[in-house]
């Protein structure tokens, strides 16, 4: 089934750099600040369109938009803005470096990442994140993970998968087969065989064999992968038939978990609204009610507060 994509930010129509520039200048100029203006105006414009205001904000004043921003807003309700105020892939790019800094690697970030995106899309990551970081995001990425689950992220990042709408109905029932015999059908797991499938594969052609894998065994694929595997691989199996089945329960569950349980992961809460505003977000909405049985608006406004609850609920456009 074709995935509806919904968003809740689009361009504004009409649009002035200039009238945006000037007021948000108005806003941060003298004493105190007026963020529900900053917020009215960024919230409400495509990421393009926030950049035209940056550009026309520099030649105006010959001051730094983001800079005057971050003098005048803190805490979470400042990484919403400066998340809204960079662009797309530079924002994805720095979110994986940060995963992959320090002691340890986050990996259901690099997840969340790589495992949405299209060949086209990887290639702009791959790209401007070397450009950025002077180093492969492979290379990295190779650098902070071991054994089959480097070499899925590797064949995700090389950009291997298969070009939307690329199916072969006899194709997928031999790939259910090569599945089946690759996991239940052997003591022992080849994980090589579910990693060439699930990395090269178009998603389209991922739910035929998906549908296939269930006529021939009586499971589904995500039983005979929580059979099969463990640990990061199974995570990330997991994660690409999510995605596969739906992007938006996908990004659904990732919003619950990041509110569920003791404190709030609002680096994942705002990456999530930020990243997917111009894309589904509207549809991820629809989604969380369905499978939570409570609106996305309730969850987040329960969540947070201030500047930060009215930044991320005009990002969902409201209730």
């Amino acid at each position: 089934m074709e995935y509806i994509k919904v968003p809740t930010v689009i361009p504004a129509n009409p649009f002035d750099a200039a009238a945006d520039s000037q007021a948000l200048r108005a806003a941060m100029k003298g004493l105190g600040t007026d963020e529900q203006a900053i917020i009215d105006i960024l919230t409400s414009r495509s990421n393009a369109q926030r950049q035209e205001i940056k550009d026309n904000f520099e030649a105006e004043y010959e001051r730094d938009l983001i800079e005057d921003l971050k003098s005048e807003l803190g805490g979470t309700f400042e990484a919403v803005i400066i998340a809204l105020m960079t662009p797309p892939i530079e924002f994805l790019c720095k979110h994986l470096h940060k995963a992959m800094a320090g002691m340890g690697t986050d990996e259901e970030t690099l997840l969340e990442i790589l495992c949405t995106k299209t060949n086209e899309e990887m290639q702009e990551i791959v790209s401007a994140y070397e450009a950025k970081y002077d180093r492969p995001l492979a290379e990295q990425m190779c650098s902070e993970t071991s054994g089959h689950f480097r070499r899925l992220l590797t064949l995700i990042v090389t950009g291997v998968r298969d070009a939307k709408g690329t199916v072969d109905a006899e194709k997928a029932k031999e790939q259910a087969a090569q599945l089946y015999a690759a996991g239940e059908a052997k003591l022992g797991t080849d994980e090589e065989v579910f990693n060439r499938i699930m990395a090269h594969d178009s998603f389209d052609q991922l739910r035929l064999v998906f549908d296939e894998y269930k006529q021939l065994s009586g499971q589904t694929i995500e039983q005979a992968i929580k059979h099969e595997m463990d640990g990061e691989l199974h995570d990330a199996m997991m994660a690409l038939v999510e995605c596969v089945q739906s992007p938006a329960a996908f990004f659904a569950n990732r919003l619950y978990r990041a509110m569920n349980g003791a404190g709030t992961d609002d680096t994942t809460l705002i990456r999530v609204i930020v990243s997917r505003s111009e894309i589904d977000l509207g549809s991820i909405k629809d989604e969380f009610e369905r499978i939570y049985n409570r609106t996305l608006f309730s969850a987040v406004t329960s969540e947070t507060s201030g500047d930060y609850k009215r930044a991320l609920t005009a990002l969902m456009g409201g209730a």
